[in-house]
């Protein structure tokens, strides 16, 4: 009887692996016999990324520091001789134009100086012009001659010394500007040297800074500034200088500016802010989260081409703050990837959607 269950049970299994079997070469023979067809992508399978077209904007980029505003000339005029002085043509604060006498020293024996000088010439060109009648004759010799000559120079050289003497007796304004200090007074013996008064031009005005090396390649003389005071008031004028090579300890470049001071505003010395302007250009204004760095670290923007995949632009910043960045390098008008970069790759074809729709 259990022989007989046995080989009821046995039969079962054979049949139900030979079903099996049967399934599966099936399968495999319409699996040869049938190729299926390749499956397209449809555009709802696509990533979707969110973009905003974006057109170029004008854009004056401007360099911005702090710099310390100076008189534009600053001379202190010495005694050129020694002497008393006996008259002061100047007051503190006086405005003077070039030329103008600032003082009088004593002549004290000068014009004795000048007057033998001047007798000592016109002795010697007498007593050249007769040795050249008496060379002629053969009665002077070509050394005597000679020494006339040579002694008749240098009394006119003593004579144009005697002369400019004088004329350091009266110093005179270099150039227009306001007398800043007076060292002496009516009186005062001065020696060769000393400090007789200040002036200082404070229109136009320099105003001197120090940019970051970054942003000095950017610099040109010429370029408009305008200086802001520490009450609000501003000064117009250009960049008139950028240093060649970097202050070595901060890596920094010096640079200079004039401004017009018509005011005579009694500023210099003082600081200001500094602001250098740049020729306009075409830029993009945007988040700073918008940007993306390339492999090698370079700053630029994910966007969608027109054949709907994703591009990156390195783009050049031009002014960085809290607000936004604007830059510039990528071409107008632009599909900016303003959601959803982060998860796709550069090359991959996506579903763009605009900024604000419901899709």
């Amino acid at each position: 009887m259990s022989k007989i269950r046995w080989s009821s049970a046995g039969l079962s299994v054979l049949v139900l692996v030979a079903l099996v079997v049967w399934l599966a070469t099936g399968d495999i023979r319409s699996a040869e016999d049938e190729v299926p067809e390749s499956r397209q992508e449809s555009p709802a399978d696509l990533p979707s990324v969110e973009v905003d077209r974006r057109h170029a904007t004008t854009f004056a980029p401007a360099v911005r520091l702090q710099g310390q505003l100076e008189a534009w000339r600053r001379l202190q005029v010495n005694a050129r001789l020694g002497g008393e002085v006996e008259d002061l043509s100047v007051e503190l604060g006086d405005s003077v134009k070039q030329g103008d006498r600032l003082l009088v020293l004593s002549e004290d024996d000068r014009p004795a100086a000048v007057a033998g000088a001047r007798a000592r010439v016109r002795q010697l060109e007498a007593e050249l012009a007769a040795a050249d009648r008496l060379r002629s004759d053969r009665l002077v010799s070509e050394s005597e001659k000679l020494r006339l000559e040579a002694e008749l120079a240098a009394a006119r050289a003593e004579l144009r010394q005697a002369s400019l003497a004088l004329t350091y007796l009266e110093p005179k304004a270099p150039f227009d500007g306001i007398v800043n200090a007076r060292y002496v007074e009516t009186g005062t013996l001065v020696q060769a040297g000393e400090p007789l008064v200040e002036l200082v031009q404070v229109d136009p005005l320099k105003v001197s800074g120090f940019v970051p090396q970054q942003q000095a390649g950017q610099l040109a003389p010429g370029q408009p500034v305008t200086v802001t005071l520490l009450d609000g008031r501003e000064l117009e004028g250009e960049l008139t200088f950028v240093a060649s090579a970097a202050d070595q300890e901060t890596r920094s470049f010096r640079i200079e500016a004039r401004v017009q001071n018509p005011g005579q505003l009694r500023i210099a010395g003082g600081s200001a802010s500094l602001e250098i302007r740049q020729p306009a250009t075409q830029a993009l204004f945007l988040s700073p989260a918008l940007l993306s760095l390339s492999p090698d670290g370079r700053p630029g923007v994910l966007h969608v081409t027109d054949d709907n995949r994703v591009a990156f632009s390195p783009v050049n910043l031009l002014s960085v703050s809290t607000e936004g960045a604007w830059v510039s390098g990528v071409e107008f008008p632009v599909n900016l990837i303003t959601r959803g970069g982060g998860f796709v790759a550069q090359g991959q074809e996506v579903r763009p959607v605009t900024a604000g729709s419901e899709d």
